[in-house]
């Protein structure tokens, strides 16, 4: 048995070909960008999604191995709204990172009720949510929604490219807030009805469902084989959850990425204004999630600040500048904040800087950033009543060392990282060999290590944590002040 795995992330699309045992036979990636025409808008044009695709199976399969089943996920929620054709009508608006429903929301928190929401979605309105961002096109491309028929991310596209099936895995319509009755698992059609009362909502499965074969028309577009069973797939963060089998009640899966998400399995559905309670992607299971709306991000806008040095010469530079980063203190909101601020409207903060801070000093404190950031999620879940027993580290921030290393010092929490850490197009491949076989994650994909708290290091941890906590609220006006120029400015750009 050899199973295909594709994920469609943030930055980059990317392919895996496993074997019956989980051994990795090849990968490849197409690298990609948003677009962001303007302050707060991020998109992504969803033909794209089917291209990178395209080319992922013919490179991945050009030696002629046979493919048994295909495994898909990808960023989300979106909003992809297509004609009865499947045309693309706008660019695909991403997942929390697109910040330009606010006003959306607050018009449906007052008509709906933000207790009546979080009640019955499992989750508040937040710029997470797709119904907003739906009634933002209603309202501002009133064309495009005029003609849309079908709602569709990353994952549910390319299944209906690939197999002309129309569906959406339940985790994913669970992040669908407000369309979404997370205790009766199903579409809430009165409010759907008032948000999209034309779109046709796609029928549910469980992600590891088969949604249908290959067809005709998708086997020639990509060499696959006619036939081969595709699956329903779901969101990147829990399929790369899956991928190093953070699965478990009280397992907890950080991704590490360019956004930094958080992933505990719970046994009930816990209600928390500050996160997201979701359906989980094995059938039965609960998840309690948090999102921080940048951590990659920032390493990558500093090194492009800093001339493109490599990023092994910055971590190390990073690494002989010391817990602390020399007395730097930075808040990670550089494209507002999802969990648990909730605010779109933060801003990222460098305080304390001086002429003697070094480009080292800088990225260290970008990564003490995102670390402080996980905490202050952990403390959030665990206030919430989540047990948080064994951490997963997944994703490309996992190689190099120190970043781990500074998170789990910050956190006080062991990390185990997997042999396997390419993540979510890993997670696809084993929900598909799952599909047609008997596949188990933990023979696939061992710890190879762990990361272990520096226990000398905690109370600087600690005294730097309670600053990272009072900074953002004693800078939040100022903040939102300047957001609103930033707005204003995208609204009437000077001349």
């Amino acid at each position: 048995m050899t199973v295909l795995g594709v994920d469609i992330g943030t930055s980059s699309s990317k392919g895996v070909l496993v074997a019956a045992d989980g051994t990795v036979l090849a990968t490849a990636v197409r690298p990609h960008t948003v677009s962001r025409p303007r302050p707060g808008h991020v998109e992504m044009d969803a033909g794209l999604w089917w291209d990178e695709f395209v080319s992922l199976a013919r490179e991945l399969t050009a030696s002629g191995t046979a493919v048994d089943a295909v495994g898909v996920s990808g960023m989300g929620p979106c909003v992809a709204l297509t004609d009865e054709s499947d045309t693309p009508l706008h660019p695909a608006i991403l997942y929390g990172v697109d910040t330009r429903a606010t006003a959306q929301i607050a018009r449906l928190d007052a008509e709906l009720g933000r207790e009546t929401v979080l009640g019955r979605c499992g989750s508040l309105l937040s710029t997470q949510a797709v119904g907003p961002k739906i009634l933002w096109l209603a309202e501002h491309r009133p064309e495009v929604t005029a003609r849309a028929r079908r709602l569709y991310m990353p994952s549910s596209y390319l299944v209906r490219r690939l197999t002309g099936a129309y569906v959406l895995d339940h985790h994913s319509a669970s992040q669908s807030v407000p369309l979404y009755d997370s205790m009766a698992q199903e579409w809430y059609r009165p409010w759907a009805r008032c948000i999209a009362p034309d779109i046709e909502l796609p029928p549910l499965r469980l992600p590891g469902e088969i949604a249908g074969g290959v067809t005709a028309d998708a086997a020639e577009a990509t060499g696959l084989p006619v036939g081969v069973p595709v699956v329903t797939g779901t969101i990147d963060a829990w399929s790369e959850a899956l991928s190093v089998g953070a699965r478990h009640t009280g397992d907890l899966m950080l991704m590490y990425g360019s956004t930094m998400f958080l992933i505990n399995t719970v046994l009930e559905r816990l209600l928390v204004p500050q996160l997201w309670s979701t359906v989980g992607v094995l059938p039965g299971t609960r998840s309690l999630a948090g999102g921080m709306a940048t951590s990659g991000m920032i390493t990558d806008w500093l090194r492009d600040l800093f001339g493109a040095p490599d990023h092994r010469t910055l971590l190390a530079e990073a690494e002989a500048s010391g817990p602390g980063a020399k007395g730097l203190l930075m808040l990670p909101y550089f494209a507002g904040e999802r969990t648990p601020v909730a605010d779109p409207d933060a801003r990222g903060m460098i305080a304390g800087l001086t002429v003697e801070h070094t480009r080292g000093d800088l990225y260290r404190a970008a990564l003490e950033a995102t670390a402080l950031g996980v905490r202050h999620n952990v403390e959030a879940m665990r206030a919430a009543g989540a047990d948080v027993r064994r951490v997963v580290a997944v994703g490309g921030g996992t190689r190099g060392g120190l970043w781990t290393g500074v998170v789990s010092d910050v956190t006080g929490l062991e990390q185990e990282i997997r042999a396997v850490t390419l993540g979510a197009s890993y997670g696809a491949a084993f929900l598909a060999a799952s599909a047609i076989g008997d596949a188990d994650i933990d023979r696939w994909n061992p710890v190879r290590e762990r990361v272990v708290p520096d226990a000398r290091l905690r109370s600087r941890y600690d005294d730097l944590y309670g600053l990272y906590l009072r900074l953002y609220p004693a800078t939040r006006d100022i903040a939102h002040a300047l957001a609103r120029r930033q707005h204003a400015l995208a609204d009437d750009p000077p001349r």
